[in-house]
């Protein structure tokens, strides 16, 4: 056992201390088992989907894979009540949580055995959770594709380790073994993955959507910012027009209008124009398609005698 990945393997049982990225449309049961089958942790993205697709999901990936998976619920979807007691009739052992506040549910997803992750962007929302029960939290910066929080990863994780005492998983800006050991050396037990997944053979989205990935440099990201919510996707036309009509004031309605439907247009369409091409800033660093299980192991197995080199233990 590689000494570095002992807390999170053995409170998930899985082989290596990485989580796949809940991703709205994309962690469906393709990735989430490839993912599980490989040693990382798939985790299934609820997003807004009726509880009978939830279900169904569920059920699928039990057929692809016997190892250990997590679902994530967001806590703002309006079928939040159902989904919360889903997981328990469909004995799901691993939860993790975004957008919203998981605390009324806590007690009956503990007293049925699950572990409970929430992702946090604050440090007092850390604290808030581990106070909860919550089994480990996971540390998401603003690098991250996707909805994101204020801060950036790597100044709040080591803020989030010295406040709580149960494991801290960090997210975003993370896409090669440098970065988990830059994760590692801040205080993280493990981390959690998604751009570098957009990218594996195994991911169930439009080749186009690969292809921008694959094309992306450094600053081929941006976000897409309002009142309600920071998103960070890839440049195209689409996320142009939101940005100049935030800037114009337009109203939540009129956003609302321009991009309802962006997400398939870009996961199974393909269309660069109107999709919404969710991805972190780490989409430069990658520029191969590979399967999920070398993504992993180039990912972990390099770390520890990397960290030798750096003499950090």
């Amino acid at each position: 056992m590689i000494p570095f990945m002992k807390t999170i393997t053995e409170l998930l049982n899985i082989k290596y201390p990485i989580l796949q990225g809940a991703m709205a449309n994309i962690s469906t049961h393709t990735l989430v088992a490839a993912v599980s089958n490989a040693g990382g942790l798939g985790v299934l993205a609820t997003g807004f989907n009726e509880p009978e697709w939830v279900r169904d999901e569920i059920r699928k990936i039990k057929q692809l894979t016997d190892k250990p998976f997590g679902v994530n619920l967001y806590m703002f979807s309006p079928h939040i009540k159902e989904l919360a007691k889903l997981v328990i009739e469909e004995g799901v052992k691993i939860l993790t949580t975004g957008a919203g506040n998981p605390q009324p549910y806590m007690k009956e997803w503990k007293d049925a055995g699950i572990k409970v992750i929430p992702v946090i962007a604050s440090v007092a929302l850390a604290v808030r959770m581990e106070r909860f029960g919550a089994d480990a939290v996971i540390c998401e910066g603003r690098e991250a594709g996707g909805h994101i929080g204020p801060s950036s990863t790597f100044p709040l994780l080591p803020q989030v380790t010295r406040a709580v005492k149960i494991p801290v998983i960090a997210a975003g800006g993370i896409g090669n073994y440098q970065g988990v050991a830059a994760a590692l050396a801040l205080g993280a037990k493990g981390i959690q993955a998604g751009t570098i997944f957009l990218a594996s053979e195994e991911c169930p989205i439009h080749e186009n959507y690969k292809n921008l990935v694959l094309k992306a440099r450094d600053t081929s990201t941006v976000i897409t910012a309002s009142e309600h919510a920071d998103v960070r996707v890839l440049k195209n036309a689409l996320a142009t027009t939101y940005n100049a009509k935030v800037k114009e004031g337009a109203t939540f309605e009129e956003l609302e209008k321009l991009t309802t439907g962006s997400l398939r247009k870009a996961i199974v369409d393909g269309n660069l124009d109107e999709g919404s091409f969710m991805a972190g800033e780490i989409a430069g660093l990658i520029d191969e398609i590979k399967p999920v299980k070398q993504i992993i192991e180039d990912l972990i197995l390099p770390v520890n005698d990397y960290l030798k080199t750096l003499k950090i233990e």
